[in-house]
């Protein structure tokens, strides 16, 4: 990936091993680096307007974000944007342009995250139209700023940046597939995301209870992208999704992190309502 960086490094020692180690990697085909085939997640159950909202809580179950999940259709394309407002001022805002002729195709991607809740300020951003990408992240210590930006290599059919949990809802009963994702490290790795249905679970709603599919979300770095990951402590953990799966399907759970590194504290989000005073 060509890129333009600006800014003074830091960890120098553990960003030369994870350099030594994704020089090695780059030199692989890029099949063998990430071993996924490209192949897009068909329709089953087409998106379209939606105002859904949700709740952020940490590992204790205290609420620390309140958001809103919105989708626009916009000629032929979907406007979708997740958004938390926390409790101690930060904001993760993420938005994705994708579009559902019978296959999901991501087209746009920014992600934004600001505030304590997060170990450092940052945007990312790409475009499949001119495989462009930019990722600004901001020191808040020093206040040292590092951008990043270039060209991606590729851009599979696949990608699923802001959108795992609609894929998981398009997948057959059953079944689980394997999609790619462009994570920032923060410079832009593409690595593969497996979804696997590992189990069933009943689920109340009122005086009713419906079947519930847990999903469990994993990233597949691949042998030398999992040791550079090692080495700089960004190692991201397995997710886990829950969604309902009776008639259509909805999303119901969703517990793993939600920085931009994919390594930061794990949380749980789940849809709520309004409250009438």
């Amino acid at each position: 990936m060509a890129a333009v960086s600006t800014g003074t490094p830091r960890a120098a020692a553990a960003r030369t091993a994870a350099l030594a180690v994704l020089v090695s990697s780059a030199l692989l085909p890029a099949a063998v680096r990430n071993g996924e085939n490209d192949a897009p997640i068909p329709v089953r159950f087409p998106e379209g307007a939606l105002h859904g909202f949700l709740v952020l809580k940490n590992q204790e179950g205290t609420v620390i974000a309140r958001g809103d999940q919105l989708q626009i259709p916009r000629k032929g394309f979907i406007d979708g944007r997740m958004v938390f407002r926390f409790t101690d001022g930060s904001l993760l805002d993420e938005r994705v342009v994708f579009s559902q002729d019978e296959v999901f195709t991501v087209h746009e991607y920014r992600l934004i995250q600001r505030g304590p809740a997060f170990e450092e300020d940052a945007e990312a951003h790409f475009e499949r139209a001119t495989r462009k990408y930019r990722v600004q992240t901001t020191n808040r210590d020093d206040g040292e700023v590092d951008v990043k930006e270039g060209d991606l290599d590729e851009m599979p059919a696949n990608l699923s940046n802001g959108m795992v949990i609609i894929l998981a809802k398009n997948l057959a009963p059953g079944r689980g597939a394997t999609v790619r994702m462009v994570a920032f490290t923060p410079s832009p790795k593409l690595i593969g995301l497996e979804l696997e249905p590992v189990g069933t679970e009943r689920a109340s709603f009122g005086a009713e209870t419906k079947p519930v599919t847990r999903y469990a979300i994993k990233p597949k770095l691949g042998f030398f992208l999992k040791i550079g990951a090692k080495l700089t402590g960004r190692d991201p953990p397995d997710s886990h999704a829950w969604i309902i799966t009776e008639d259509v399907p909805a999303f119901a759970k969703f517990v793993g992190p939600l920085s931009m590194s994919g390594t930061g504290a794990i949380w749980r989000v789940e849809v709520t309502a309004p409250t009438w005073k």
